[in-house]
């Protein structure tokens, strides 16, 4: 029997040989052999072979497959350590709202051009990259998004619209060349109107029931504030009920529009224990002895690389010196460094460093992260 790679999967050099499925956003570990087989069976002839456990199993997951397959493959080389699996591509800071939690303070005008757009997925996809998360701002109100949009068809790696649904179009979601969309639910109505404005929540609505039907996976953001506290079990039914994939639930920082609108502000003891809502892996996640977003970087609509979006103002240097030149000069936080001795924190990480030091200390505790692994 002849078996091919499927079109979904891509074959990865991180700190293990892996393969990756972009349709599931399952990452699979793989031994030298196992890589040697699944390099083969990314050609375009297929590779022949008596089936096996190994074989039943990359069947039976969707990472075979006995049908030609005619599919782009990147290269495949050792990345750097640590790999670079994430990457937030902020692509503009322009938005249509003024949430009152908005980090970014107002609304921006800079956008990044699509030729770096295009030379910055390149340059992720060949540094092994799994998931790119585009996001402004509003991404949707960049003044080439078109563009864009059929650019990201081109690369074999995980493509996730970050939204604030307020523009439910049909044939703009039905043209879309991502896995998956992802759109900001901040409460029910009430609630998430409160912070983001009239209208929003029913648009909001609209925008994940319009991705679902088209085939996208759909997926949520919600940020804990005062007003949804007692929305969580009506939130968590209604996504159930939208075939919502994953909820990604955090604490806004205080900084942007949220320092001028402390009503908003949720303090440790009340919001960390909505953080057990979340079920999603997310971006930030980490590696034994190292601290949140080990795997992660963002690239500003300023051109710049920094290790995540609140650090924009502290970057790595500027994307045309190229991200493994930025990504070299990232210095990863070690758990042995922060200033914590508490049972959790090889399951917490030391939670958001930005959190961290808002509460007083670069290498001190986030007390939101805390709460919720203490509650």
């Amino acid at each position: 029997m002849i078996y091919f790679l499927s079109e979904k999967s891509v074959l990865r050099r991180i700190e293990s040989p892996s393969v990756y499925h972009i349709k599931k956003d399952e990452l699979y570990e793989l031994d030298e052999e196992g890589l040697s087989f699944l390099s083969r069976c990314a050609s375009p002839s297929g590779c022949s072979s008596e089936r096996n456990e190994f074989i039943d199993y990359c069947l039976s997951e969707g990472i075979l497959t006995t049908e030609p397959v005619l599919a782009r493959r990147p290269p495949l080389m050792q990345s750097l350590f640590p790999s670079l699996r994430y990457l937030e591509l902020q692509i503009t800071d322009k938005c249509n709202l003024s949430c009152r939690h908005c980090y970014i303070g107002g609304r921006g005008k800079s956008e990044l051009p699509a030729a770096q757009i295009g030379k910055a997925l390149a340059e992720f996809e060949e540094m092994q990259g799994l998931r790119v998360l585009i996001t402004g701002g509003e991404p949707l109100l960049h003044s080439r998004f078109r563009e864009i949009n059929e650019l990201l068809s081109g690369f074999c790696v995980r493509k996730v619209l970050f939204t604030n649904g307020t523009m439910p179009d049909k044939r703009v979601i039905r043209d879309l060349h991502v896995d998956e969309v992802q759109v900001s639910i901040d409460g029910l109505e009430r609630a998430h109107e409160a912070l983001r404005g009239r209208g929003t929540f029913g648009a909001a609505i609209e925008s994940l029931r319009l991705a679902r039907d088209s085939g996208l996976e759909v997926s949520v953001s919600t940020m804990v504030h005062p007003g949804n506290l007692q929305d969580f079990d009506g939130m968590e039914e209604l996504f159930q009920e939208l075939g919502v994939k994953d909820w990604t639930v955090d604490i806004p920082c205080v900084t942007g529009n949220l320092k001028d609108n402390a009503e908003f502000q949720v303090a440790p003891q009340e919001g960390g224990r909505f953080l057990a809502y979340g079920s999603s892996g997310g971006i930030h996640g980490s590696a034994p002895g190292f601290g949140c977003g080990l795997h992660l970087m963002c690239v500003t609509s300023g051109g710049f690389a920094a290790k995540c979006t609140f650090y924009g103002d502290r970057p790595l240097g500027r994307i045309e010196e190229g991200l493994g030149v930025c990504r070299a000069r990232m210095r990863p936080v070690r758990l042995g460094d922060l200033k914590c001795d508490c049972a959790h924190i090889e399951s917490c990480r030391g939670g958001c460093r930005f959190r961290a030091e808002l509460l007083g200390d670069p290498l001190g505790k986030d007390l939101y992260r805390c709460k919720m692994l203490l509650s």
